[in-house]
Parts: structure tokens; sequence; C-alpha cells
């Protein structure tokens, strides 16, 4: 089941090919990726939640005498992201309908951008990774340089630099970690039993390379430069995935070497604190600075995903698990913000904060949801967004008092832009020049239904997530 839902965006990519008209490609390319959402979600039937093994494993050799094999598996680590996945996709193809020039090339590198980020949740041999993780450069590269906005071009070469540069030293990581094992294998598993063998120095030389390759995903201060030229530039649907998955692969691969290089993970905890709090505090002051909602949204995903940094930097069960939901919850608020900032700037071609006023008088459900989705993303109780913060603040609590009062900075200025964007645009008179806007459609609210019914969903009963996640969380913080 779980190589079936890998390989049907491939198998949806190949009937597209055939295709001539648009309409049926866009059907043919939304029911693949339906499917997989479907498939994927029936996973959880099959899996054991209490245990913290790799299940549902796919196994076969590809290149043995290398090390490299075909090795997929999911964990409470990878499942839930792999969910998130195949959910932001789905939403993501939905809100594709604007796109009409070169259709048929556009669902294509589409659904080879879901298949390469579903491979580097579930891929359990560290070269495997690394394949999936760098061949998503190839269609983020496409679906930019040409559905992208006027500086497209700076924003692909930007991204594409960035990445490339933190990925070869990520390789070189990978291929030490092959050197100085005393196995012919890549594989996750096999590799973590190793560590004793490896002095602290060699760990925490390995163990950089790693650090700067996921530092550059996740972004962390000082290697975000390319996120917010990308998100502007970006189609929406190609936003809600860059944010909503493709910075969740940076965190997740922190996580993973965690079990591999556990001495130099411990020697680099302060750093990831430290870097932590420059995201949550620089960030926050950046998106509360900007006119622009969408630069907005995507300056307050650095801030975000430096509470995953803290919590990771804890090396703690309620950490781990503080930070999987986290990437859960932001991967959910941001893809749907990104739709609602599409949807808006759609209509009315403008996304200046300050160009607004009174929408909630003319366009009273889109005004709804857009408030209720930042709401979760202040972290409003009842919310899933107060889930992930909850637990990250109990986890870095176990630190250091000081920790919580530095996060809790950087919530309250979350809350005062995420405030006052919902003051600007929705609240007081209304502009008259927005008299003919028109409200959300029957489709648009199909569309991001998943996600909004999630957001509450989860905040209600947030063991439905939490029972996926915590055998796996405890068993990773128990190498520390």
């Amino acid at each position: 089941m779980l190589n079936l839902v890998l390989w049907l965006p491939i198998v949806g990519l190949l009937s597209i090919v055939s295709l001539r008209d648009d309409q049926s490609i866009r059907k043919a390319g939304l029911a693949i990726s339906g499917l997989t959402l479907l498939l994927s979600w029936s996973l959880i039937a099959s899996f054991d939640g209490s245990s913290p093994a790799i299940q549902l494993v796919e196994q076969r050799d590809w290149l043995p005498e290398m090390g490299l094999r075909y090795y997929i598996g999911v964990d409470g680590l990878s499942l839930p992201l792999l969910l998130l996945t195949t959910l932001i996709s789905f939403v993501a193809l939905l809100a594709s309908n604007n796109i009409v020039e070169r259709v048929k090339e556009y669902y294509c590198w589409f659904l080879l951008l879901q298949f390469s980020m579903m491979g580097v949740f579930i891929a359990q041999n560290w070269l495997l990774f690394y394949m999936f993780f760098e061949f998503t450069l190839i269609p983020i590269y496409f679906l930019i340089g040409i559905w992208g906005g006027k500086k497209r071009a700076q924003a692909t070469t930007t991204i594409f630099l960035y990445t490339l540069t933190g990925s070869i030293l990520m390789l070189l990581s990978i291929v030490a970690l092959f050197i100085y094992s005393s196995v012919n294998s890549f594989d996750m598993d096999t590799l973590a039993l190793q560590h004793v063998n490896w002095s602290p120095t060699l760990q925490i030389i390995i163990f950089t390379g790693f650090l700067i390759g996921f530092a550059v995903k996740v972004p962390a201060f000082p290697f975000h430069g390319w996120l917010n030229l990308a998100h502007v530039e970006a189609p929406t649907p190609l936003s809600m995935l860059l944010s909503g998955v493709l910075l969740k692969m940076g965190a997740y691969g922190l996580m993973r070497v965690s079990q591999l290089l556990p001495q130099a993970m411990e020697w680099f905890a302060y750093l990831l604190l430290i870097l932590g709090f420059i995201n949550i505090i620089y960030g926050a002051v950046l998106a509360w600075r900007q006119t622009d909602l969408k630069s907005m949204v995507a300056f307050s995903s650095i801030s975000h995903m430096g509470f995953v940094l803290i919590s990771i930097s804890g090396l703690t069960a309620i950490g781990f698990t503080g930070a999987t939901m986290q990437m859960v919850a932001h991967g959910i608020i941001t893809g749907a913000l990104f739709y609602m900032v599409g949807l808006i700037y759609h209509r009315t071609d403008n996304r200046n904060i300050d160009k607004f006023g009174g929408l909630v008088h003319k366009v009273p459900v889109y005004s709804s949801i857009t408030i209720l989705t930042l709401f979760a993303s202040m972290g409003l109780p009842g919310l899933v967004g107060f889930i992930a913060e909850f637990h990250i603040l109990m986890g870095v609590l176990e630190s250091s008092g000081l920790a919580v009062v530095l996060a809790s900075i950087g919530i309250i200025i979350g809350a005062s832009y995420s405030l006052s964007a919902i003051n600007k645009i929705f609240m007081g008179s209304a502009n008259t020049k927005w008299n003919n806007l028109n409200d959300m459609n029957r489709y648009e609210i199909f569309a991001v239904a998943p996600l909004v019914l999630l957001m509450i969903g989860l905040g209600l009963f947030p063991q439905l997530a939490l029972n996926l996640m915590n055998a796996t969380m405890v068993q990773m913080a128990l190498i520390f």
C-alpha cells in the first residue's frame, strides 16, 4: 500500500502526458491526487500507534554494492507528515484552477513534486532520502520559473543556489557515514547502531554538514534569504506546498539525524535553541512590518519554524512531540492562509493590507475563514496551533524558564501582527472600491474545508494526532 501511495503521482503523470484538452488534464490530476490522499489516510487503520517501529515496510535491493536500497516505511514521525503532504497537495491542486497556460506541463511538474516530497518522509535509506530531497528542486524550479511572478527568474536562482549549497554539504556527510561505518549500508536503522563506534569529534563534523543542509530548508537564520522571494513569486498552489510541506523537510531531517549522531545533537542543542529564538523573534518582527499580506504569511513561517527548532533542542519526548505537532499545525494553517491570500489577490489584484478595510461586510464567508485561520496561527485555544505551542512551551520549560519567556515574546508579537491584519483588512468601514467583490463560491469553500476542519478538529481532539506520534517520540528521546 505504501508503494502504491508513493508511485500513484507518477502513474498520474504518465496518464496526463497522453491527454490533450485542459479539462481532462485537470480532472485526471485531481483524481490521482485525491486517490493518493484517500489511500495515504487509509494507512492509519493498519498503523500501530503504540509501536515505535518502522511499519508498512517495503524493501528492494537497488545498488547493494554501494549500500543503496529501495527501503521505505513509516513511523510516528513520518506518517503524520506523509498525511499532511497528501492533504496539502490535493488542496493545492484544487487551488490550481486559475492556471490557464501550459496546463499539462503544470500538472506533470506538480505531481512530480508531490512524489518527491512523499519520498523524503518515507525513505529509510539515507542515500534514497537524499535523492528525494534533492529531486524536489527540479519541479520547484520549473513551477516558479514558468508560472511565477515578475521576479521569478531571481526567485528560482536564489532558491536553487541556497538549497544546492546546503545539499552538497549534506551529501558529503552522508558519504562520510558510509566510509566510517563498519557496514556496507546507508539504511537509517542500520547506521543508527553505528554511532557508538564514532568519536564525538567525528559526529560533530558529520553533523555540521547535515545541519547546514537542513537549516536552509527550515529555514533557520541566517539561511532564510530565499524564503520571502520564493513565496511571493511562486503561484498560490506552490506557496501552499513550500510553506505547508517543504519547510518541514529540514526539521524532519534534523529529528532523523538526531538518532544517528546523538552526541553531536547534544553538542549542537544549545545552538539550535539560539537559532530557534532568533527565528521566532526575527521572523515575527519582519512579519509585523509587512504591508504585503503574502510576505506577512511567509515571514511568519520563519517565526513558527523557530518554535520547531527550540522544541527539538530540548531532546525530550514532549519536545519532539511538540515539534512534530507544530509542523503539522503550521502546514495546515499556512496552507489555508496562502490559499485565502491567493483568492483575494485573484479577485482584486492587490495584497496590500492597508488598501482593504471592512471586508467582513462585503465577503463574510471569506472573512470568517481567514480570521479563524489567523486565530489558529496566533495559537488561540480550541485550535490546532494552541496544542502545538502548548507542547513546545512545556518541553522548553524543562530546560529553562527564561526560554519560555523569550518564546512567549514571539507569541505576543505574532498575535500583534495577526490582529493588526484582521483589523486593517476586515474591520472598520467598508472600502467602496470593493463594493462589487464576490464572496467565496462553493468550489472554493470545498477546497479549503479540509484544512479548516482539521484546524478545529485537532484543536478539540488532539489525541487523534498525538496517538500516532507518542510511542515514536518516547523512543527517540531515550537515546539521549
